[in-house]
């Protein structure tokens, strides 16, 4: 089995005829605002993950399912029916604004299991932290909630694959609800800015770790590009590493093309 990384929160998994994307989503760098998952990789996925709705993360989800045929699985919160229309969370508008979509569409909750096309995949409870920045100096808060688009439809996945476990969360603050996961692998954000802004950070990730107990770990989200800042949410990775090893679980540092055997 392959793993892929493609910086934030995107990630190729593969087995043999199985494709799986997650959170493919858009660079947010003013500079190469482009799809991050490549798109000579579009056609051949198999199934396609979403996190929530932050366009980092769902940018191109609705564009790849569709020219995959694959499946697009989502928390059920980003989907609802209209005059037996099925219609997705937009993915590329503003606000909680949702659009008919033709495509497969699979809705997940938390505590949920379902198996789709050879990919058992459980639902996780993540909770996005709230969005700080600065615009010319002037600091932007957005709060995830109900009505919020920031952190829309949070969910984390627990994706069984041939003989294989991979534990997703997300961008997520750290919760005490990940008992008795201990996955083969976990891929999990470490760029949060203290205080339950963005994600959670360093210190956080590792008590994390200790909860959820897996064989590897692989950090994500972190050093990415934002705006016109194209290193944002700074960690450091080889200190995380070395906790984690001291715990006596392996850890692996992936960078944007990145790919790993396990």
């Amino acid at each position: 089995m392959k793993i892929r990384h493609f910086l934030y929160n995107a990630f190729i998994i593969e087995d043999e005829a199985i494709k799986i994307a997650i959170d493919p989503g858009q660079n947010l760098w003013l500079f190469n605002l482009s799809s991050l998952i490549p798109k000579q990789e579009w056609k051949t996925i198999t199934h396609v993950l979403v996190t929530h709705g932050d366009p980092d993360h769902y940018w191109q989800a609705d564009r790849i399912a569709k020219e995959a045929q694959a499946p697009l699985i989502m928390n059920k919160i980003m989907f609802e029916s209209h005059n037996n229309e099925t219609r997705i969370l937009s993915p590329r508008k503003d606000g909680l604004k949702y659009e008919i979509y033709s495509g497969e569409a699979i809705a997940l909750e938390v505590g949920k299991t379902i198996d789709v096309k050879g990919v058992t995949i459980e639902g996780l409870k993540t909770q996005h932290g709230r969005i700080e920045f600065s615009i010319l100096g002037i600091k932007q808060v957005k709060i995830p909630g109900p009505e919020e688009r920031a952190g829309f439809g949070a969910i984390g996945f627990r994706i069984q694959v041939a003989n294989k476990s991979i534990v997703n969360l997300g961008d997520t603050i750290l919760l005490n609800d990940w008992q008795g996961l201990e996955p083969d692998v976990l891929l999990i954000p470490i760029g949060g800015l203290g205080n339950n802004i963005w994600t959670m950070d360093v210190k956080e990730a590792l008590e994390a770790v200790k909860i959820i107990k897996p064989n590897l770990v692989i950090p994500c989200h972190y050093r990415v590009p934002f705006l016109w800042k194209k290193v944002f949410a700074k960690a450091d990775d080889i200190y995380f590493m070395s906790e984690v090893e001291k715990l006596g679980m392996a850890c692996r540092i992936m960078h944007c093309g990145d790919e790993i055997e396990i």
